[in-house]
C-alpha cells in the first residue's frame, strides 16, 4: 500500500489541502473541531506529515531557541533547576503543541560560539542593555521576543514581568511586618527587572522616609560574592532589619550572611526574594517569595514568537499579576 499522501487526506476529511498544512503547523487558526476531524482521518490512514519536506518548502527549520546571558550561579540554581529551567520546561511543550522543537542554549559567555544554531525564532529571558545575544540573533534577521523587556529596544516584543509592582508588593509587606530600615541587593548588570525594582524602591524610600541602602552585584559571583557584600553591608548599616534580594541566588548569599553576623532570621532581619524556586523553599528558614506565574509567562513568549515569525505585528503583553508568597523569613 501506498503512503497516505496530503491530497489523500484533504479528500478524505472534506477540506483543502491548505487547511490540512494548517492543521498541522499550527501557524494559522483552524476551526477546533475541523482539527480535531482531521487528526482523527489521519491516524486512521496512516498520514504523517513530511516536516523534511515542509522546511525545505518554508524555508523553516522547525525549531525555536530560549536562551538567556545570566550565568548557571544565577539562572539555573541548585542541581540546575531554576529559573531558567522553569521556563524552559513550559516553553517546551509549549512549542511542541505548536509543532516545533525548542532547543536551550546555556547561559551565553562572552566569545561564545552561535552560528551553529540557525532557530526559525528566539526567545530571550531578562537580556541587558546591549546585550550580546540580543545583537546576535537581530543581526541575522531572526525574530525575537523577550521575557522581561529589552533595555532601549522598544521595537522588541515582550512579556512584562511587572517588576515594579512586584518590588512595591514586597517592600509594602516588609513594612507590615514590621520592618522600618529595609535595604536592596540587585545586578549591576542592567536588566529591566532590576532597573523597575530599584526605582520602586527609591519611590517606597522616598514616600517612608527610609535611608536608602543599595548593593548591585555582578551576578556571576553568585551566592559567595552576595554573602560577601552583604555581611558587609550588614556591618556598615548594623539598623537595617529587612532586605528585599530578587535574586535568589543572592538572597540565600544574604542568609549566609546574617547568620555570621549572629542575626537570625526573622527576629533580626527579614528577607524576601523575588523567584518562589528551590533556594526560597529549602532556604533555613524558607524564603518569602513571589509566585510569578512562569508556565503562563512561557506560554505567552511562545505565542508572541510565532506571530512574529509569521510576520505578525506583536506587541507587549502583561504576565499575570504576582502572587506573594509568605513564608518563617518575614513572619511577624
Amino acid at each position: 500500500m501506498k503512503k497516505p499522501t496530503i491530497s489523500d487526506l484533504a479528500q478524505a476529511a472534506g477540506v483543502s489541502k491548505t487547511t490540512v498544512s494548517h492543521a498541522f503547523s499550527g501557524r494559522r487558526h483552524v476551526d477546533p473541531e475541523t482539527r480535531e476531524r482531521i487528526e482523527k482521518i489521519a491516524q486512521e490512514i496512516g498520514y504523517r506529515p513530511n516536516r523534511a519536506a515542509q522546511h525545505l518548502r518554508t524555508g523553516r527549520t522547525g525549531m525555536i531557541a530560549l536562551a538567556s546571558s545570566m550565568p548557571f550561579s544565577v539562572a539555573a540554581g541548585p542541581s540546575r533547576l531554576g529559573f531558567l529551567m522553569e521556563i524552559a520546561a513550559t516553553a517546551a511543550v509549549a512549542s511542541l503543541t505548536r509543532n516545533m522543537a525548542l532547543c536551550l542554549i546555556p547561559p551565553f559567555q562572552s566569545g561564545a560560539q552561535l552560528d551553529a544554531i540557525t532557530p526559525d525564532g528566539v526567545i530571550l529571558v531578562e537580556p541587558f542593555q546591549d546585550d550580546p545575544l540580543v545583537q546576535h540573533f537581530t543581526s541575522l534577521g531572526v525574530p525575537v521576543v523577550s521575557v522581561g523587556r529589552v533595555p532601549g529596544r522598544e521595537d522588541i516584543p515582550h512579556v512584562d514581568l511587572n517588576s515594579g509592582a512586584t518590588a512595591r508588593m514586597v517592600l509594602e509587606h516588609l513594612r507590615a511586618s514590621g520592618a522600618t530600615r529595609i535595604g536592596l541587593v540587585t545586578g549591576e548588570q542592567r536588566r529591566t527587572s532590576y532597573i523597575e525594582t530599584e526605582a520602586a524602591y527609591r519611590a517606597f524610600c522616598d514616600e517612608t522616609g527610609i535611608e536608602p541602602a543599595c548593593l548591585q552585584l555582578n551576578e556571576s559571583g553568585g551566592e559567595d560574592l552576595a554573602a560577601e557584600a552583604v555581611a558587609s553591608l550588614l556591618a556598615r548599616r548594623g539598623d537595617i532589619d529587612a532586605l528585599y534580594v530578587p535574586v535568589d541566588a543572592f538572597a540565600s548569599g544574604a542568609v549566609t550572611a546574617a547568620a555570621s553576623k549572629g542575626l537570625k532570621i526573622p527576629q533580626n532581619i527579614r528577607l524576601a526574594t523575588r523567584y518562589d524556586g528551590l533556594r526560597a523553599k529549602l532556604s533555613r528558614p524558607p524564603l518569602t517569595a513571589v509566585e510569578l506565574h512562569l508556565e503562563a509567562i512561557a506560554e505567552l513568549a511562545v505565542e508572541l514568537l510565532m506571530a512574529a515569525i509569521d510576520g505578525e505585528v506583536a506587541g507587549p503583553v502583561s504576565a499575570p499579576q504576582p502572587e506573594l508568597v509568605l513564608r518563617e523569613s518575614t513572619a511577624s
